[in-house]
């Protein structure tokens, strides 16, 4: 497959690879203290979100996967990121969902609608078979988007010495789910 040309669109949103062209953009929403107040490296300034970039592409041609900008329909500006992409936890690589939206576009149902789609991509698209959510239990906003996409069951962890949920959704429970339904969430 070929990730310069992938692109997954949802209703208000498309979703496509990174390119180094994004970095200005990318830092100025990965660079607000309240987008990383759960993040493990905290904000990023422009270099660290050209690292975050290349690994990003690095992943798409590794695992088929990866954190995507998301790119709202209406002006076609950045919004932030979303996508499922390796993390060593407990020294297993999980597949793990990740997401960050810049503030103006908090509590629009955003970051809900690109993780589903980017399931969807995960599941049917690359064939993943489970991916993982980690979430600190006070980032109350975070834990109804991971339960909104369909997950539910979670264990209680340390996770890079602070206390999180993992979460875990199988490829077959997925596909079970009463809300399966790819063709909502992905063209």
């Amino acid at each position: 497959m070929h990730f310069e040309s992938t692109l997954i669109e949802t209703p208000r949103l498309r979703l496509r690879p990174f390119s180094m062209h994004d970095v200005p953009a990318l830092a100025a929403i990965l660079g607000d203290p309240a987008v990383m107040k759960h993040s493990l490296g905290g904000v990023r300034d422009e270099r660290a979100t050209l690292e975050f970039i290349v690994w990003c592409r690095k992943s798409y041609s590794t695992h088929g996967v990866g954190p995507w900008a998301l790119v709202d329909k209406n002006d076609a500006s950045l919004i932030g990121f979303c996508g499922v992409g390796p993390e060593n936890v407990n020294g297993v690589e999980e597949m793990n969902l990740g997401y960050r939206l810049a503030t103006r576009f908090w509590n629009r149902g955003l970051a809900t609608e690109a993780s589903k789609a980017v399931l969807a991509h995960a599941f049917q698209g690359q064939g993943v078979e489970s991916v993982v959510v980690i979430i600190e239990p006070d980032h109350v906003a975070s834990l109804k988007v991971a339960e909104k996409a369909g997950f539910g069951r979670f264990d209680l962890m340390t996770f890079h010495d602070r206390p999180v949920r993992l979460y875990r959704l199988d490829r077959l429970d997925w596909m079970n789910a009463a809300h399966y339904n790819p063709s909502r969430f992905c063209r």
